[in-house]
């Protein structure tokens, strides 16, 4: 009997007895109609669950949790069951024999549960599926995103572009997988999205609209930039209109096209959609004015029709399409007071009911941009009941929400300014917790990358720049361009971080993508900063630009052209780069798909580029090409004086003995705005104005040059001009009286010109030395007749 029993206890070992067949037990599984029963069934077969039972298991019990109300689901307790800590040690310990849908599967359950991204079970299931990365990459990737650390997503970015060059050129799926991705991790990441990017532009004419739009809006949600994908993607979907005659294909056309489209075609867009709107659904209504917003439409029949749509259903939609529907509709200064009481009652009543800090925050900034304020003890007490669960996007959204309120309701009432006032000190105190929380960078840059607006320069730059410099030796090839942007928003010089990332571009250039270049070099312009490193970083920096620039598309080439150039450099590939027929071609027509905002901010930078290189670099002989421009945009600012100039005009005019011997908002050569302008002869003498003024569209042009001699040729021997500069605090940066970049070239540029340059900062002015008119008369005097500083 105990050899029987021995045997038996081998036997057991060996061959576990299994009470139920695999398919037995998935047939029950799939029969519970409770957590429970799932859990029995695990419990009683623990030692003998197969790999197919595992995944089903999984999948029942969120199926369970998928049928109940919000208010009833408890991740929570189901995740803390012992048996559903038996299930996931199984499922770790079998990851290997997983097939692909049931490794998908697992992951997608433990996501929907909440389980950490450092669980072993996650970490096992993860490690399985980078293993079987070439089988399956893309799939797998967009399965684990949301499961993946920093690190992981980095080894896997990596891993990626490794395995690119295997990948055929005509699987578009695998690379929308891929930057689909990279969204839902929200990476950025230059060298595999080009290399996505080239696949998507040689296949343009195999791909549909649906294919067409999904890449666009991935993209923007990227912030990725290719001006040569949208060239191809606006020729091959202009190709679509005869064919788009239904309303869901021509809406989803209007939407993709009408931004980046011509003129010609913008309006053949808008006429059709017009004829179609009063059968427009509320989802194909609010497509349309998204689109019309980026259109920068003006066509006020349509945005009439396809508000009067978005009326009729306002009641069906989600409170973040409401704050989209705001947003729109006061972008394209659209005027319904029925509409907008609708919107605000509406919003109110979902105000009232709603318990989560993200929708709050959405239903405020609705309510702000409505154009009725709109705070009332109600709406305060709301906000401030979930301030402490907000994260900082939530928190920054709020705040400027109620600075729009403040902004805007003007003669509010007493009690409702101290709600404001309250509000945002209350506001203020929870981010200023939040930023003291942060015990990593990238959980640093988590909250800071949501800063914006006043908030940010009132309340905040300091401490998070203190808490930037708190991390300051985790800054590395990674993250150096998103510290540099952000410090560029700030206006706030911190040596300590300009240096850290300037000696991060020095040692690991080759890491550095270089679409990453101009925001780093931005705040060095901005700021007008030279690293210790200068030569090493700013050559890194333009070696970097010079082995891209086949690559770069004009926009970025024209910002980072103009950077440089205030930091005093000019590389002359760049130049020849974009100097040239063909360079602002191609500007010209990437100009028409940009917002007028940005398309007229890269104009003038292209000017002042023009410009610097003209007067700092003449012996690349690049011509003067922007005197028309410049006439148009001048025109109508020149001799327009604030009341502050005009009191300085006065005091001017009383120094130098008479209006005819200062000019007020004159024009240099170059046409450079100097705010007071007098001339002086050898003697120190005024002279009156006459034939020693300037006409700057005479006096420039391709073939002007600089006197040598830094003296006008204009005037009598031994004259100087002089240029009266009065600099407010933007001219500074905003924590040490530290001249910014712009203000510093303009005094450069000045001077090549034979201006004697009399910079007064507005502190200096306005301080207690100064309050007096004699002590400016004095001031004035000492400056203009004197030696002067600068």
């Amino acid at each position: 009997m105990l050899r029987l029993r021995g045997v038996s206890q081998l036997l057991w070992r060996a061959f576990p007895f299994r009470p139920y067949s695999c398919a037995s037990l998935i047939i029950q599984l799939e029969n519970c109609t409770s957590e429970e029963q799932v859990f029995d069934l695990i419990e009683g077969n623990a030692a003998t669950l197969t790999e197919q039972q595992v995944g089903r298991a999984f999948s029942v019990l969120w199926q369970f949790q998928k049928q109940k109300a919000n208010a009833e689901k408890n991740t929570e307790c189901v995740r803390n069951h012992p048996q559903f800590l038996t299930l996931c040690k199984v499922a770790t310990n079998r990851a290997q024999a997983l097939t692909d849908d049931a490794l998908v599967g697992v992951l997608y359950s433990v996501k929907q549960f909440a389980v950490e991204a450092h669980h072993p079970l996650v970490e096992a299931l993860v490690t399985e599926g980078w293993k079987r990365l070439e089988r399956a990459l893309s799939v797998l990737m967009v399965s684990i995103s949301s499961l993946t650390s920093h690190c992981f997503q980095e080894q896997l970015m990596n891993k990626t572009e490794l395995l690119f060059d295997t990948v055929d050129s005509s699987q578009v799926n695998t690379a929308r997988r891929i930057v689909l991705f990279l969204r839902n991790v929200k990476r950025s990441y230059y060298p595999l999205l080009e290399k996505c990017n080239k696949v998507f532009i040689s296949n343009m004419d195999h791909l549909d609209l649906e294919s067409i739009s999904r890449i666009l809006s991935l993209y923007h949600s990227l912030q990725f930039h290719s001006f040569t994908f949208i060239e191809v993607a606006r020729r091959r979907l202009a190709e679509m209109i005869p064919s788009s005659a239904h309303p869901l294909s021509f809406v989803r056309l209007f939407a993709a096209l009408g931004p980046m489209a011509g003129p010609e075609i913008k309006k053949q867009l808008k006429s059709t959609m017009l004829l179609m709107s009063e059968d427009l659904t509320s989802q194909q209504a609010l497509t349309v004015v998204g689109a019309m917003e980026n259109m920068e439409s003006r066509n006020s029949h349509l945005i009439k029709k396809v508000a009067s749509v978005l009326q009729r259903h306002l009641e069906s939609y989600k409170s973040i399409e409401l704050l989209k529907i705001a947003q729109a509709l006061t972008a394209l200064h659209f005027h319904s007071k029925e509409l907008f009481v609708k919107l605000r009652d509406l919003l109110l009543s979902r105000l009232e009911a709603s318990i989560t800090p993200s929708e709050i925050s959405i239903l405020v900034s609705a309510l702000s941009l409505l154009p009725f304020p709109y705070l009332n003890e109600a709406v305060a007490s709301r906000v401030e009941a979930v301030l402490p669960q907000c994260d900082f996007k939530e928190l920054s959204d709020l705040v400027a929400s109620l600075m729009r309120w403040v902004q805007s309701d003007q003669a509010c009432l007493a009690s409702t300014a101290r709600n404001q006032l309250n509000l945002l000190h209350k506001l203020d105190h929870w981010g200023h917790h939040r930023l003291r929380q942060s015990s990593s960078l990238d959980l640093l840059w988590e909250e800071l990358k949501a800063l914006k607006g006043e908030w940010l320069h009132e309340s905040f730059v300091e401490e998070s720049v203190s808490a930037l410099q708190r991390f300051v030796d985790e800054i590395d090839h990674t993250n150096a361009a998103k510290i540099a942007s952000f410090l560029s928003k700030t206006n706030y010089l911190s040596a300590l971080l300009l240096d850290r990332i300037a000696s991060v571009v020095v040692q690991q250039i080759e890491k550095i993508h270089p679409f990453s270049i101009l925001a780093i070099i931005l705040p060095f312009s901005v700021m007008n900063y030279d690293p210790p490193q200068k030569d090493a970083f700013f050559g890194a920096c333009v070696q970097c630009i010079n082995s891209y620039l086949g690559t770069l598309d004009p926009v970025t080439l024209v910002f980072l052209g103009f950077s440089l150039a205030i930091l005093q450099y000019f590389p002359e590939d760049l130049l020849k780069k974009m100097f040239n027929i063909h360079f602002l071609a191609r500007l010209d027509s990437q100009l028409e798909i940009l917002p007028s905002s940005l398309s007229t901010r890269v104009q003038f930078r292209l000017m002042e580029l023009n410009r610097a290189v003209c007067l700092e670099c003449p012996e690349l002989q690049v011509p003067w090409f922007h005197d028309r421009f410049c006439q148009r945009q001048y025109s109508r600012d020149i001799g327009v004086m604030n009341g502050a100039q005009q009191q300085i005009y006065k005091m001017l005019v009383e120094v130098l003995g008479g209006h005819r011997c200062v000019k007020a908002a004159a024009l240099s050569p170059y046409y450079h705005t100097v705010d007071f302008e007098c001339i002086l002869d050898k003697q120190k003498t005024p002279l009156p104005y006459g034939s020693h003024s300037v006409t700057p569209g005479k006096s420039l042009g391709i073939h002007w040059e600089p006197n040598p001699s830094g003296v006008d040729p204009a005037l009598p021997p031994e004259a100087e001009r002089i240029a009266l500069e009065f600099l407010d605090v933007r001219a500074f940066c905003s924590n040490i009286p530290h001249l910014k970049g712009q203000s510093t070239m303009k005094k450069r540029h000045l001077e090549i010109l034979g201006y004697r340059v009399i910079q007064v900062p507005s502190f200096e002015w306005n301080s207690m030395a100064l309050s007096t008119k004699d002590a400016r008369m004095g001031y004035l005097r000492e400056h203009v007749f004197g030696a002067g500083k600068s």
